[in-house]
């Protein structure tokens, strides 16, 4: 019996040295960053800077040493260190799935085609051991997207910091997502061993389904009755412009017939999740002030016949022409980790340091309707915020010291790097 006890507290003490580290707490008196290269993320710079937050809120950020204008606050010298605003991560299923190999663990699609009520908010899962390697990074919100069928669900915007879902939310259901029918689908062709396209002969009667269920909630609303179904309730947010609706398209055209059909059934603020090149596409887009969230740099291109730096391009082109460009990390929901290298990556291919930053900041803020909190450094904006020694879009010098959320630092060990302490220790090696 005494044996099995000690079995017990020691598989016990192992578990809990597995476990992530718990939600920050922010300082209640002020605190000081000072001697620090801050990127505001709207294109401002100080080279010799000072951040001052205060209950979670930024009181005041200057390209001064503010030391003697707080005398009373906390006082922290960033040692020429860079500071950059939180990034965020738009359209990913970070703490919605944790194993992809395992069905109990991933949380981000329902059965059927029409899902407008289903939300992602209360599936999302702060005790994913994935989120604090994402953290890591700097990345520091997320924005919890559901997946399958024609309309997904409903996604919220979460701080990667949080005991449960309720601490976490930045901004709950913030908007519905639509995956456009595609005019065209794909199969194998064992003969040939190649992927041969189809005619989607659904396309019409998927359309003309999103067009009636648009005009039943619609109609529902007009009735006074808005609570009888809650598929149809669950689209007035669009409709009366609270909410985003995020399309995703798989070319050009369907883009363009995505952004008439929501001038058609009265949808305030369609969101573009994809690539667009024709002219046609991006005129459509600038002419209805439809923003738009690009794939990621690291594809290839979407036809055989483009340049293979088409995708790297792609964001520096779009702003050119004047529009409202974010940029995400779609690839799978641990790698959107890396999308600060991704914006790096623009940096090279036509855009500022500066541009590229707010592609992953401010661009995206503005895209979710949550600029007013977060996305730049400024005074009356929740203080997250990341500490790195060198470039944060840049691979090779990017080190993330510190992170602050709401003004609470955050923890940012993670389990690959108690997996890696391990293993250095066990040969004896350096770090």
């Amino acid at each position: 019996m005494k044996k099995i006890v000690i079995s017990l507290l020691c598989l016990l003490s192992g578990m809990s040295m597995a476990q992530n580290p718990g939600a920050g707490k922010a300082s209640k008196e002020p605190v000081i960053f000072f001697n620090a290269h801050i990127f505001v993320g709207n294109g401002t710079e100080y080279a010799s800077g000072s951040l001052v937050m205060e209950n979670g809120v930024i009181k005041e950020v200057a390209d001064a040493n503010l030391s003697s204008k707080y005398p009373n606050a906390k006082k922290v010298d960033v040692q020429g260190k860079h500071i950059y605003p939180g990034v965020i991560s738009p359209a990913n299923t970070l703490g919605l799935a944790e194993i992809e190999s395992s069905r109990p663990t991933l949380d981000h699609q329902e059965l059927g085609d029409y899902n407008p009520n289903v939300r992602a908010l209360i599936a999302y899962n702060t005790d994913s051991e994935v989120i604090p390697t994402v953290r890591g990074n700097g990345v520091l919100i997320t924005q919890a997207t559901p997946t399958g069928g024609i309309i997904s669900g409903r996604s919220a915007i979460m701080y990667l910091d949080g005991w449960n879902w309720e601490d976490a939310v930045l901004k709950a259901d913030d908007g519905v997502w639509l995956n456009w029918p595609r005019r065209m689908s794909f199969g194998f062709n064992p003969q040939t061993f190649s992927r041969e396209p189809r005619k989607n002969e659904n396309y019409q009667k998927s359309i003309d389904e999103l067009r009636q269920m648009f005009a039943q909630s619609n109609a529902q609303k007009a009735g006074g009755q808005p609570h009888d179904n809650l598929k149809l309730t669950s689209l007035n947010g669009i409709l009366s412009g609270d909410q985003r609706l995020f399309i995703q398209a798989g070319t050009d055209k369907e883009v363009i017939e995505a952004i008439q059909f929501c001038k058609e059934v009265g949808v305030k603020h369609p969101v573009v999740v994809g690539a667009v090149t024709s002219d046609l596409a991006i005129q459509t887009l600038k002419e209805n002030n439809v923003p738009i969230i690009v794939s990621p740099t690291h594809r290839l291109p979407d036809r055989v016949d483009d340049d293979v730096w088409e995708p790297y391009r792609l964001p520096a082109m779009l702003v050119k022409k004047g529009l409202m460009v974010g940029l995400h990390y779609n690839d799978s929901y641990w790698r959107t980790r890396n999308l600060p290298f991704v914006a790096g990556n623009t940096a090279a291919h036509g855009l500022t340091k500066a541009e590229a930053l707010s592609l992953i900041t401010l661009n995206n803020a503005k895209i979710l309707g949550i600029d007013k909190w977060v996305g730049t450094l400024e005074a009356g904006k929740h203080a997250t915020f990341v500490i790195s020694e060198g470039d944060l879009l840049d691979m090779r010098t990017a080190k993330v010291t510190e992170a602050y959320i709401r003004g609470a630092a955050v923890n940012l060990d993670d389990k690959q790097k108690r997996l890696a302490n391990k293993y250095f220790e066990k040969y004896g090696l350096e770090k």
